[in-house]
Formats: structure tokens, sequence, C-alpha cells
């Protein structure tokens, strides 16, 4: 049995991710700080979170929220100061959590002191020319083009013309964010030593910010795509894999830490080799396969949810990786009971409905600012309230493709990233409790409906039982380590089940649970569930459903409500 011998701590604590801009402002400016994380660590301790996941609090120009840094060894005033951080990782220490830093090496910010120096000049004696990817210009009919023909993730060319020197540089982001060059071994030993920064002031690993292209197999031209072109040359390739074992070999395996990668345009398969037990890499990674089983082409072009898709999903990652990184939504992704559920008349049982799935799945779970209060989408009504970079990219992109306005914005309102940046809604005051100045984002409307403060005050609040879920895998490892298996499916009924041996629950202080049944309606339409999960579930004690009512009712005949989501254990 895997608990056993491969116990870690960072398999049994759940992690919450902070994006601090948005969390809570303790001086008025409009944007969330360090000493309001810090302000917040009592309500995260009684909810059981055991990790933060930090999203970048570096000095950063913020062309694209922090995720373009120009200093990796000091914090952005914005944010705070590098005295606010040590006291932040103190204080989360001595409430039992740790915490895990935004670590982004792909690139940094064009205003990072690195790049400024390497543009300076392009002769041989500048040793920061090589810091980046730059290339001479190809001349095409008398005119400058582009090395390759490669896209950026955020459209358009993958490199921007330098007046400064006569080259281009290479950017699969914004071209504000200029990629770091990893074939010069000079950036390992760089970010080497920002590894060894943080960790030495305690920070207790990180999440790698498009780690799996940080190698570039060539600059050839790429086969034509829809998007991204060019990207059969730099995803997960040897040269990837070959910097994060160096990685590991000198840093992360010399600290108690833990790494998990976001990993773009991944198969199990090639998960599996970024994060395999005896591929010394990383220790799990993200996977966007099931946030797109409701795309085509990319995540702007969307059709109907489907739950049989989704689930699917989870359920071939479930059986292909040893170990996962679960989450519904994060800084970059629409509310999850947005996508997945219903925001409207059954707001609360939806989302208790994706966390009794969440916490049944076997892996790490990853839940966002908010989503343990059922937080919605944006409810802005045009692109002048809209921040996201990315957002304002695709509707100029759109607009030049004669795309209707009700089209542009229809796409952006269910996609833009600014979803799940609009500042977390703490209570009923003013600006929902955030900011006593006017926040950097718009508040969504319902934060008298759903905040923090009226459901810490309700047994049966979507974060109640967010926090009833976590204890539940704090107390019984049979939700941590219990092997997993879908034992039914049908329409929009998903039945999943987790079992561990009595022998295997021998090493724990706690547990008495062997096998949970995870019982689960992803649909509007109360649905009947059958003879079969009815018998198998008939003596099992109900510890956990999002429909209190009646919760002693198991007959053969047994319907089960909209979304509703029904944990057995035995």
């Amino acid at each position: 049995m895997e608990s056993a011998v491969k116990r870690a701590w960072w398999k049994e604590r759940t992690v919450y991710q902070i994006y601090p801009r948005s969390f809570c402002d303790s001086n008025a400016d409009g944007i969330g700080d360090i000493p309001g994380i810090i302000s917040k660590l009592d309500y995260l301790a009684d909810l059981g979170i055991g990790i933060i996941w930090l999203s970048p609090v570096y000095c950063s120009p913020n062309d694209d929220n922090g995720y373009d840094i120009s200093n990796y060894r000091d914090i952005n005033p914005e944010f705070g100061t590098l005295a606010d951080m040590d006291r932040l990782i103190s204080e989360a220490h001595s409430r039992d959590i740790r915490i895990i830093m935004d670590l982004v090496v792909n690139h940094t910010s064009d205003e990072h002191e690195w790049f400024k120096k390497s543009r300076q000049s392009k002769d041989s004696g500048n040793p920061y020319r090589d810091y980046y990817i730059w290339r001479p210009p190809v001349i095409r009919n008398g005119r400058k083009c582009p090395p390759n023909n490669w896209t950026s993730f955020f459209t358009g060319s993958a490199w921007q013309y330098d007046e400064q020197t006569g080259e281009y540089y290479l950017h699969l982001f914004s071209r504000k964010q200029p990629d770091l060059n990893w074939a010069n071994p000079k950036i390992r030993e760089e970010v080497e030593d920002i590894l060894r920064f943080w960790l030495d002031r305690g920070i207790d690993g990180f999440r790698c910010d498009v780690i799996n292209v940080i190698g570039k197999h060539s600059l050839a031209n790429g086969r034509k795509r829809i998007a991204l072109t060019g990207l059969e040359h730099y995803l997960s390739t040897e040269e990837c894999h070959q910097h994060l074992k160096k990685l590991n070999e000198d840093v992360f395996s010399k600290y108690d830490c833990y790494t998990v990668g976001e990993t773009v345009c991944v198969n199990t398969e090639m998960a599996s080799a970024l994060q395999g037990e005896n591929r010394g890499e990383l220790n799990t990674v993200f996977s966007f396969e099931h946030m797109e089983t409701d795309t085509v082409s990319n995540k702007w072009f969307r059709f109907a949810f489907k739950s049989g898709k989704f689930v699917d999903c989870l359920c071939k990652w479930q059986k292909e990786l040893s170990w996962n990184a679960n989450y519904f939504e994060n800084h970059d992704q629409p509310r999850s009971v947005s996508h997945f559920g219903d925001d409207g008349t059954y707001h609360d049982q939806s989302a208790k409905m994706l966390a009794s799935l969440l916490f049944t799945l076997k892996g790490t779970p990853y839940v966002y600012e908010g989503q343990e209060l059922g937080m919605t989408n944006f409810d802005f009504s045009s692109l002048g309230q809209i921040m996201d970079i990315e957002s304002h990219n695709i509707d100029g992109i759109a607009r030049k493709l004669h795309f209707p306005q009700k089209l542009r914005w229809k796409m952006i309102k269910k996609t833009s990233r600014d979803n799940a940046r609009t500042p977390m809604q703490w209570n009923r005051e003013k600006n929902a409790g955030f900011s006593e100045g006017k926040p950097w984002l718009g508040i969504n409307g319902n934060y008298e409906r759903i905040n923090a403060e009226d459901q810490c005050l309700s047994n049966s609040s979507v974060r109640s039982y967010y926090q009833k879920l976590i204890q539940l895998r704090k107390k019984e490892p049979v939700f941590v380590y219990g092997d997993f298996s879908r034992i039914h499916k049908s329409g929009q009924i998903h039945v999943f089940e987790r079992s561990i041996t009595k022998e295997s629950l021998e090493e724990f202080e706690e547990g008495r649970f062997t096998k949970i049944i995870t019982v689960i309606n992803f649909g509007k339409k109360p649905r009947r569930i059958g003879k079969f999960i009815a018998d198998k579930c008939r003596d099992m004690q109900i510890v956990q459903a999002n429909y209190m009512q009646d919760m002693d009712r198991m007959g053969r005949d047994y319907i089960l409500k909209p979304y509703e989501a029904v944990i057995f254990a035995e």
C-alpha cells in the first residue's frame, strides 16, 4: 500500500492559493498585501488549511500581474517588504501552515536588470546578452521579419524586434516577458541561487510557472497550428527534463520542500515523466485537460459543459498518475461553480457537490481563494472593467476577425482570468471588506449574499462544508492514501470508491474507515441511482452530504436531488 512507504506532508495537507492583489488590503490603497494576508491566517487555520500557495509577490511592473518579475529577491512595495514576508512565514509556521511561492523562470520582466543589460549590446563581451534568446531578423522582400513562425500564448508572434540592437528576442508570453535562455548554464546557476535565497528564509517549496517550456530544443519553424505554432520545439523537451533534474539534484533534494509544476499541454504520459518517483524532477504537476473538456481548439471557444467528459478525464488522470494535484479553479480559470456547476438556482448545492468530488479524488487538493465560499464569475458589463491583458488581447484579435461585439463579450465573460481575480468577499461592508480604498478590480455585486463573515456563522454554508471535508481528510487516511476507482457511471450519476487495508491504517494515529463511496448527481434534474449502488451503500455510514434533510433514507428506489452528493464510509 502506498501510504506504508510513501507518506509525505504535502500529500496530507490541503493547499489554499492566495492571489495577493485580491485577497486582503491592509493599507486602503485598493491592492491586497502581505500584512492583509497575515491578518487572515486565523481564518485559514480555522478552515483547516495546511499549505498556502502564494502567487507572485516579487518586484514587478505588473504587465502580467506579477508574473513578469523584475527582482526575484525583493517584494513588490505594493505588497509590503521583505520584513513583512519574513513575518508571514513565521506567523504561518506558528499555525502549522507551510508556504510555497510561485517560481517564474521561463521568463523575466523586460525591466529586470538582466534584460536591461542584455539589450545594451550584442557584442560577445556582454555577459548578459546570452541570458535571453536573441536572433537577427529574416529579410523577406526587403522587410525585417521574425526569426521563425512561432506564436505567443498571448496571441500574435512570439518575437519582438528591439531597435536598440537590431535583433528580435523570444517571448512565449507577453512582449514584456522575454524568455530566459536555459541553454546558457549561467541561467540555472542564477535560478538555483534564487531558490536557496527563499528556502533559507523558510519557504517550503515552489509552484513552478509554465515550467515544462523552459527547454527550447531548437528554433526551427513550427507546424502551423490554430494556436501555439512552434509548440513541438519547446514542450516538455529532453532539455527541460535535464534542467529540472539538475535543479532537484542541486537544490530541491537538499531541503524538505514541495514542488508542483504548472505544465501546459501535457498528457498523462508526459506528466508522469515530469513527476515520476524515480525521475528526480518535480513532486507533482498541474494538468489542464480536465479544464478544457468543454473547449474547441483553445479556451476561448466553449461549448456546453458535459459532466461525463469532465469526470472521464479526471478518472483517466487518477488511474494513470501516481499522484495528482487536484484543482477546479485558480487565478487563470473561471470560478468552478460558474464553470462546472450552477451559480444560480443550485448555487450552494453545486458548490458543495464539487467540493465532495474534489476532496474524494486521490491527490493533493487545491482550493483557490473564495472557492470555499462558492464565489462566482464576475458580473461586469463591459470590457472597460476588465484588467486582464489576455482578455484585451483576445478582444483585439476577435475584432480584427470581425467577430460581433456580443460574441466577443460572451467569450470574455465566460473565460476571462478576471473572473477569478475579483477581490475576496469578506463581509457585507464597503467593498466586501476587502479594502477601505478603491479596489484595483471591481467587486462582484453578490458579496452581500456570498461572503466569509456570514458563512463562518452558518453550519450549513459552503465554507462549513469545505471545513468538514478538510477535517475528514485530516482524520481519515482513506481520503488521502486510499486506492481510487470509479464503480458506476450513468448519465449525470457518477460513483467513486476509495479503499485502504486495515494493515495500512495501523501506521496512522487516527483513522477508522477502510472504504468510502462518493455518489454524485452532476445535473439539475433528480436522478435514480439504481439497485446496485443502493445495495452497496445501504449499510454504510453517511459522513458528509450536501442535502442534510432525510439523509437516513437509502432505499432501492433512492432518488438523488439536483447536484446532490453523498459520501458513505465503513
